[in-house]
């Protein structure tokens, strides 16, 4: 073995060593920087969600575990109807977002550059104002005395007021226009990321813009759109300011179910069990839309 060889091998078990020796401290290092942060969030979040857990399974008077909230949730006609409704809902505000948001998004990457930051601005603009007000803006808007109401009374369209609040209706409104902006802007950033390159291949080979753009570019940004559409989905499960103020109370939600729960008939165990199932189908959904974004990224 020559002297440069045994110099090189004695450099690189310098190096391995000095690399054993420093991983321990520096794993140490990561473990004090994190610690704080970890023992926040277990003990705002995690110990929480571990109480509501253990009160869904467990007798309030003895402290046992038991079934028997569960089977009184499955068993009830009134829960299972509010929540077949909730995803009913959901499903409906993740349909009209998509037939909104996308062409709103497609059309913002077809703007000048400066007439797009504005149409940008504008979306961005709407995570500025209070749920709330904007809620209380669409009985404004959308009342028996409010302005679409007025125009339609006006130009002979209605001779009474059309009721667009205080129903589904007016939920799905109100939803829709909330969680619009979180489809349209992960929309937007997978539309410019585009290559063009593709579109001009396809264009020189004689295809036309419609076929263009249902072979090309909507298979280029479907899966953003399908990972935005379950996360607007996972949004609008525990919606509850939109549907009290635009449902008036008459069409209940599971956020409002739980309100009543809690609040008026102090079902503790019932609003837990009504916890523990929108967790587990907002956790699952919502592994569903890692997987999409991480594969598709």
């Amino acid at each position: 073995m020559t002297d440069a060889s045994a110099m090189t091998m004695d450099a690189a078990a310098r190096d391995a060593a000095a690399s054993t020796r420093s991983w321990p401290r520096l794993r140490w290092d990561l473990i004090l920087l994190i610690a704080p942060l970890a023992l926040l969030v277990g003990l705002i979040f995690n110990v929480p969600l571990l109480n509501t857990a253990y009160w869904s399974v467990s007798d309030p008077k003895t402290g046992a575990l038991t079934t028997l909230h569960f089977r009184e949730f499955m068993e009830s006609n009134a829960y299972m109807r509010i929540i077949w409704r909730t995803i009913g809902v959901s499903l409906k505000v993740t349909i009209a977002t998509i037939v909104l948001g996308y062409p709103l998004a497609y059309w913002t990457t077809r703007l000048r550059p400066r007439l797009r930051m504005m149409v940008l601005g504008i979306v961005v603009t709407t995570f500025w104002v209070s749920i709330l007000v904007r809620t209380y803006a669409w009985i404004v808007i959308l009342g028996n005395a409010g302005l679409v109401n007025r125009g339609l009374q006006w130009t002979g369209l209605t001779t009474k007021p059309v009721e667009f609040l205080y129903n589904e209706l007016g939920i799905l409104i109100g939803m829709v226009n909330v969680l619009l902006p979180f489809l349209v802007l992960p929309l937007y950033a997978a539309m410019v990321r585009v290559d063009q390159r593709l579109l001009q291949v396809a264009e020189t080979l004689g295809a036309s813009r419609l076929r263009i753009f249902w072979q090309v570019f909507l298979p280029l940004t479907l899966p953003t759109l399908a990972a935005s559409a379950i996360l607007v989905f996972i949004l609008s499960l525990g919606f509850y300011i939109t549907p009290a103020v635009l449902g008036g109370g008459r069409v209940p939600l599971i956020a409002n179910m739980m309100d009543l729960l809690i609040n008026r008939f102090a079902r503790w165990e019932i609003a837990a069990v009504v916890s523990v199932v929108l967790m587990a189908i907002t956790l699952s959904l919502y592994a569903v839309y890692q997987w999409l974004r991480e594969r598709y990224q």
